[in-house]
């Protein structure tokens, strides 16, 4: 199993655009210095709590600062972008980073965001503009020469250009045939994971249940097997709130007091129970939603404790969920309380990833 890293990036409400910033980027130069293999950056436009319009601009940099660690966008919200234009960027993006980039796409889940670009969302509109965008940014990627694109949302395609100027077509990418795509599901049976085993995607589960995380393994590989694809269990990233420190008490206050804990409070669960979508962090849907309090979560649901308590509550995990390919740490800015969320980051890495592994082996 590798340790990965999801960064929405949640911030509290309080903090400078610039500090947030710095912050992110500081965060993944860290998290490639202690061997992580991947870390995901968040985009949203109508949220305070997760202020990154931009995530590319925050990975070309990270770029520069980073030696190992594979940087994606997770995710491109597709229906809010021109298809030609994001797809020429991730293909620069590709070439910058020799080949580390990855892709994650998205449908874009707040209403806010819809409402920005007048797209309606109730209806659907989204799903079909992120379907017709991709299948447009693929062709751009696999194709070599010119072609014109009249589709239902969006028109243009390759030019034949001009001979001044050289070819139209002249960028591809450097990964081929192109850089991994991802794409994330949350609900019960989530239809994104499907499309994902249907277009041979990498799985992304951003859910806290256990059966909801048993369904989203089922989804993908239901649309692997209708397309005749392989499911493979190694290519799935599952997402969990940790937090490590040297007893299970004070890992527990550190994760309650800290963000969070704030983050989950103020923001995530109020959000939750708007979207109907309490179930998605119950560790028993027999739990009445209004049991799914932060203290409850940490109890329950999160991997918080000590190295080997945090060890033996992912083991359990596997045990439940079965195999997968990457644990991706969901990360929380931690400006206030630095020493203490990078020693539990390091942790993960140099204490828990270890216990897991050899557990794994020894079965």
């Amino acid at each position: 199993m590798n340790l990965g890293y999801f960064m929405m990036p949640n911030h509290p409400e309080h903090r400078r655009y610039a500090d947030a910033h710095a912050h992110n980027l500081d965060t993944l130069e860290f998290i490639d210095g202690i061997g992580y293999s991947e870390a995901w950056v968040g985009e949203h436009y109508t949220c305070k709590r997760e202020p990154l319009s931009c995530p590319d601009i925050l990975i070309a940099q990270a770029f520069v600062k980073t030696k190992q660690i594979r940087l994606g966008a997770g995710a491109f919200l597709l229906p809010y972008h021109l298809p030609a234009e994001l797809a020429h960027r991730i293909m620069w993006l590709d070439h910058i980073s020799g080949g580390r980039f990855m892709v994650g796409i998205g449908a874009g889940g707040l209403p806010t965001d819809c409402d920005l670009f007048g797209v309606d969302g109730a209806a659907g509109e989204n799903r079909d503009m992120m379907v017709e965008a991709f299948d447009l940014m693929v062709k751009f990627w696999t194709s070599d020469g010119p072609f014109k694109h009249e589709g239902h949302y969006y028109k243009g395609g390759r030019p034949v250009g001009m001979p001044e100027m050289g070819l139209a077509y002249h960028m591809e990418p450097f990964t081929k045939p192109y850089p991994d795509i991802a794409i994330a599901g949350l609900s019960e049976s989530s239809p994104t994971l499907r499309f994902a085993g249907l277009r041979g995607f990498l799985p992304m589960s951003l859910a806290w249940s256990p059966d909801y995380l048993v369904s989203h393994w089922k989804a993908f590989q239901e649309g692997a097997e209708a397309s005749g694809k392989p499911a493979d269990r190694s290519r799935w990233r599952i997402g969990v709130e940790m937090y490590v420190a040297e007893t299970d008490a004070e890992a527990r206050k550190l994760c309650i007091n800290g963000s969070m804990g704030e983050s989950w409070k103020n923001y995530m669960l109020p959000l939750l129970a708007r979207l109907g979508a309490i179930g998605a962090c119950k560790h028993d849907q027999s739990v009445p939603d209004s049991d799914v309090t932060v203290e409850y979560l940490a109890d329950n649901v999160w991997a918080v404790g000590s190295p080997r308590t945090v060890a033996e509550k992912l083991a359990r995990l596997r045990d439940k969920v079965g195999d997968f390919g990457t644990l991706l740490h969901v990360g929380y800015d931690h400006l206030e309380e630095m020493t203490s969320y990078r020693e539990s980051l390091t942790a993960l890495k140099t204490e828990v990833l270890p216990k897991l592994n050899m557990e794994a082996k020894a079965a």
